[in-house]
């Protein structure tokens, strides 16, 4: 819940690149994310115009089997 909440805010901020820190050291330590947590980074990469990273991240989510829901493909397709 912590990662979600800081990647949530980093996204609201328009801080790209602190939300995908952060994601990734989510990664690093071995938390498992979820559907709410990868939607937050999605839309910050989105709102960071960064289309690829968003893009990359969608699909990672289907690589492990975390449910994409209606947030999810709205923030990708408008990255």
């Amino acid at each position: 819940v912590s990662y979600s909440a800081a990647i949530s805010a980093c996204e609201k901020g328009k801080q790209w690149v602190q939300a995908l820190q952060l994601f990734d050291e989510m990664v690093g330590s071995r938390v498992e994310g979820n559907t709410i947590t990868h939607n937050a980074a999605v839309s910050a990469c989105k709102k960071g115009e960064q289309w690829f990273q968003a893009l990359q991240l969608f699909r990672e989510m289907a690589d492990i089997r975390v449910e994409r829901n209606t947030i999810t493909y709205s923030a990708a397709v408008s990255a």
